[in-house]
């Protein structure tokens, strides 16, 4: 039982601090363009000399 008394706010905090950081990526904008991936991927960009 004792150790439920640690393990439940360390796992309120880390679940926390995920939400937060899930938070912050909608913020800052990080899944604004989700079609252009998936047509960037269609295209040639060979640079590789040779």
């Amino acid at each position: 039982m004792n150790v439920l008394v640690v393990l439940i706010p360390i796992s309120l905090i880390l679940g926390a601090l995920g939400l937060a950081g899930f938070i912050w990526t909608l913020r800052s904008e990080q899944y604004r363009d989700p079609d252009g991936d998936a047509a960037r991927i269609l295209l040639d960009d060979d640079d590789t000399p040779g």
